[in-house]
């Protein structure tokens, strides 16, 4: 095993030790470390030895998250997927389908129970912090672009 695939293994034990499930922390391990633009599910499965359901179940939820993106490939009958250009920005930001999910989840649920409940205490915390963080975050992400861009001029 090269030294690169073993920080990979690292960095996926990392991810699933810390709630990913097993595949999608490898899945994730593979883009960061792949030393091509583009990879299939295809490679994935073959690459590190998974089923074809845990790759495209792992690439549904990287993507949904908004880590990773489907890019056209002329000529190519398989879907390619890569690494999001500013993937850790958008995955704290509203592209992050999970984050508006989750707001609305809490919302619906502020709906269906009785207000005075604890579960409507509960949710309505779940919901406040959601409607927070989506305000909050975009003033974060551009200084994280301000900071970014003068470490590179």
């Amino acid at each position: 095993m090269t030294e690169a695939a073993e920080a990979a293994e690292r960095l996926a034990l990392m991810l699933s030790e810390n709630g990913l499930q097993k595949a999608t922390a490898r899945v994730m391990a593979a883009f960061l470390f792949s030393e091509t633009e583009s990879v299939t599910a295809s490679e994935l499965v073959e690459q590190l030895g998974i089923s074809s359901g845990s790759a495209s179940g792992a690439i549904k939820m990287l993507s949904t998250v908004g880590l990773i993106e489907r890019v056209p490939m002329p000529g190519s009958r398989r879907e390619h997927y890569r690494l999001r250009e500013g993937a850790w920005a958008t995955l704290m930001s509203a592209k992050n389908g999970m984050l508006l999910a989750m707001l609305e989840a809490a919302q619906q649920g502020i709906e269906a129970v009785d207000a005075d409940s604890p579960a409507a205490r509960r949710l309505t915390e779940m919901r406040d912090f959601y409607t927070f963080m989506l305000r909050e975050i975009p003033a974060l992400l551009d200084r994280w672009h301000t900071e970014r861009t003068a470490e590179t001029d």
